[in-house]
C-alpha cells in the first residue's frame, strides 16, 4: 500500500490459537521488546545531549561494579574505575565521568569513571566559570587516583592569575574538587610551551637540578 511515515494502518490477521502458557510467553516477549526499545531511545536521547559528568544513585552492586541510576537510564561504574579505597554502597549519591558507551547483545551501556584524568578536568570546568568564558584553559591533567592529581593551566587574560583562579577564594574551588575525589591531593601548575620549564613546574615541590631534552624526539 501507498503509505507515509507516521500514518496509521490496520490489517486483520488470521486468529492464532495459543494455549495459556503460550499466550503469556508471547505477551512477555512483546513487552520486553517494547521496554528494550524505550530504553534504547532514552539512552540515545542522553547521548545526544553530550553530557560528560553525571550524577545518580547507586541502585545495586553487580560483581563489584556499581549500577547507577541517573535520570531514566542505568550506567555502570566498574570496580576498576572507582577511586581506590572508595567504599560505595547502595543508595549512595555518586558523580562520575562518562568514559565510553559499550555495545552489548542487549543494547548500549554507559560506562562511567571516577579515576579518569578527564573527570578532574570536568570538575574544574564546572567550578571555574573563567574556563567556560575562554579566559583560562586546562592544558593537561594527570592523576594517581586517590593519591594525587596535577593540572596544568594557562590564562589568556594577563589580569588573571590562573592558579589562584582555580584555587578560588580561600581555596573554595579546589576544595570542592578534592571533596568530590575523596580528599585526593590536587596540584595546580602553570603550563609552559617550554618543555623544560613545564617539567620543573609539574615536578614541584621536588627540586629539579638539571633537565636534558632530546631534541631529536620532539614532535
Amino acid at each position: 500500500p501507498n503509505i507515509q511515515v507516521g500514518e496509521y494502518i490496520e490489517e486483520p490477521l488470521e486468529p492464532i490459537e495459543f494455549g495459556r502458557i503460550g499466550a503469556q510467553a508471547a505477551k512477555q516477549a512483546i513487552l520486553q521488546k517494547i521496554r528494550d526499545a524505550e530504553r534504547e531511545q532514552v539512552l540515545n536521547d542522553f547521548l545526544d545531549r553530550g553530557e560528560t559528568i553525571v550524577s545518580g544513585t547507586i541502585k545495586r552492586m553487580d560483581k563489584g561494579d556499581a549500577i547507577i541510576e541517573t535520570g531514566k537510564i542505568e550506567a555502570r561504574l566498574p570496580r576498576s574505575e572507582m577511586i581506590p579505597k572508595e567504599n560505595l554502597r547502595v543508595a549512595d549519591r555518586v558523580r562520575a565521568f562518562v568514559l565510553r558507551v559499550d555495545h552489548a547483545a542487549r543494547g548500549q551501556q554507559v560506562i562511567l569513571s571516577r579515576t579518569s584524568p578527564e573527570f578532574i578536568r570536568q570538575l574544574f570546568e564546572n567550578e571555574v566559570p573563567e574556563i567556560e568564558q575562554g579566559l583560562l584553559e586546562i592544558k593537561a591533567a594527570a592523576r594517581d587516583a586517590g593519591v594525587r592529581a596535577k593540572i596544568a593551566v594557562v590564562a589568556y587574560d594577563k589580569r588573571i592569575d590562573p592558579i589562584g583562579t582555580c584555587v578560588g577564594m580561600r581555596g573554595s574551588r579546589v576544595t570542592a574538587v578534592r571533596n568530590e575525589l575523596g580528599g585526593e591531593q590536587v596540584d595546580i601548575v602553570l603550563w609552559s610551551e617550554d618543555p623544560a620549564q613545564f617539567v620543573i613546574g609539574a615536578l614541584a615541590p621536588a627540586n629539579v637540578e638539571s633537565i636534558v631534552v632530546d631534541e631529536d624526539k620532539q614532535p
